[in-house]
C-alpha cells in the first residue's frame, strides 16, 4: 500500500476489524453487482469509496428521472442522455475513486454469460429486481463456491441475506419458487431512498467482510427492516437443507438454462415471458395499474399499455410484451409492472 492510500482509507485502516491487512486485502478485490438501480447503486459507490480494486457492474436498463429519487449514483444528466446505467456508473466510478478499476455490462444476466460476467469475482452482490436473476445467481455462485448477498426493497419494507455456501441456507433454500401472484414493485406501491439505502449499505457491510477476508464474522442471519413503521428483525438461517434442490441436490436448474426462457416471437414485434407458473389475480393487478397507464382486464387476460409497450398478461402469469424483441427489456419490463 502506497503513502496515498494509507491517507485515502486511514479511517478504515483505524477500525480493528479490518485493520492493515484487511484494507490491502480490498484493494486486491473483486466484487460483482448484479443490477444497478437503487441497491447496485448504492453498493457499487460505497464499494468503491472502500478502495475494493475491481467492481463489475451488471446492468439491461437505462436512466429515467424517476430513479434519482433513490439510485446514488445517477445525475440529471444521466437520465437526459438515457444513459444505461451501466454505463453511466463506470462513469461516475471513475470520477468518486480513479483507483479503482469499475467495468460497467450493459447486459441481462443469462445462464450464457454468467461465467464470463462473474466467475471471477471474490462475492456477488444482488442488486436484481426478480427472483428468476437471483435463483441464476444463486446456482452459480453454490456451484463455483462463490459467497453472495441477496437483498430486496419495496415501500419501506426491505430484507438482505448473505449465502455462504456449505455455510449457510441457500435462496432455494428459504425461497424454493418464487412467491405467488403479483408482486409489489416500486412501479405500483412505491419505494422510499431511506429503506434501498439501508438495505443496500447492510449488503455492502457483508461484502466488505468477506473481501477482507473476514468471512467469520459474516452473521448468519435474515434481516429485515421497516423505516417508515420502524423496527428491524433478524432471524437465524438454517444449515443447508440437504433436501434443498440447490445446494443439497445439487440440481442448478436456472444455471443450465433447463427452466424455460423468455423469446422473441418472430414476426410481431414481441417477446413472450413463460418462465414459470406464477398464477396471478388479474382484478388485483388491474388495480395496482390503473394509475399507471390504460389497461382492461376480464377472467381470461389483462392488457396494460405504458408508452410504445403493451403488455398481455395471462393468469398462470405467462405475458406478452409487444413493441420490442429485446428481452432484457422485456424482462425488465415483467418485472417493473408485476413483479420479480
Amino acid at each position: 500500500m502506497t503513502g496515498e492510500e494509507r491517507e485515502r482509507y486511514s479511517r478504515q485502516i483505524l477500525f480493528a476489524g479490518l485493520g492493515e491487512e484487511g484494507q490491502e486485502r480490498l484493494l486486491r478485490a473483486h466484487a460483482a453487482i448484479v443490477g444497478c438501480g437503487a441497491l447496485g447503486s448504492f453498493q457499487a459507490a460505497a464499494l468503491a469509496r472502500a478502495g475494493v480494486g475491481r467492481l463489475t457492474i451488471i446492468d439491461r436498463d437505462y436512466v429515467e428521472p424517476s430513479n434519482l429519487q433513490r439510485q446514488w449514483l445517477f445525475e440529471e444528466s444521466d437520465a437526459a442522455e438515457a444513459l444505461p446505467k451501466a454505463v453511466a456508473a463506470e462513469r461516475r466510478l471513475a470520477r468518486i475513486n480513479s483507483w479503482v478499476q469499475a467495468r460497467g455490462v450493459v447486459a441481462d444476466l443469462t445462464p450464457a454469460n454468467v461465467e464470463e460476467l462473474v466467475g471471477e469475482a471474490q462475492v456477488i452482490l444482488d442488486g436484481t429486481d426478480n427472483f428468476e436473476t437471483r435463483y441464476l445467481i444463486n446456482d452459480f455462485a453454490l456451484s463455483r463456491g462463490i459467497p453472495w448477498i441477496y437483498g430486496a426493497a419495496v415501500g419501506s419494507y426491505g430484507l438482505t441475506m448473505p449465502v455462504i455456501p456449505g455455510r449457510t441456507a441457500c435462496l432455494r433454500c428459504v425461497y424454493p419458487d418464487p412467491p405467488a401472484g403479483a408482486q409489489p414493485t416500486c412501479e405500483t406501491a412505491g419505494v422510499l431512498n431511506s429503506i434501498t439505502a439501508v438495505i443496500a449499505a447492510l449488503q455492502t457491510a457483508d461484502a466488505l467482510k468477506i473481501l477482507a477476508g473476514r468471512t467469520d464474522a459474516v452473521r448468519a442471519r435474515l434481516t429485515t427492516a421497516d423505516v417508515w413503521e420502524g423496527g428491524v428483525r433478524q432471524i437465524e438461517q438454517p444449515s443447508p437443507d440437504p433436501n434443498c434442490p440447490a445446494c443439497g441436490a445439487r440440481d442448478f436448474v436456472h444455471l443450465e438454462g433447463r427452466r424455460r426462457a423468455p423469446v422473441s416471437l418472430c414476426g410481431r414485434n414481441a417477446v413472450q415471458i413463460h418462465e414459470r407458473a406464477r398464477p396471478l389475480d388479474l382484478v388485483q393487478l388491474k388495480a395496482a395499474l390503473a394509475p399507471l397507464g390504460e389497461v382492461r382486464a376480464n377472467e381470461f387476460a389483462l392488457r396494460f399499455v405504458t408508452g410504445p409497450y403493451e403488455m398481455t398478461i395471462f393468469p398462470d402469469g405467462r405475458a406478452i410484451i409487444k413493441g420490442t424483441t429485446d428481452i432484457g427489456l422485456a424482462r425488465s419490463l415483467y418485472a417493473r409492472f408485476v413483479g420479480g
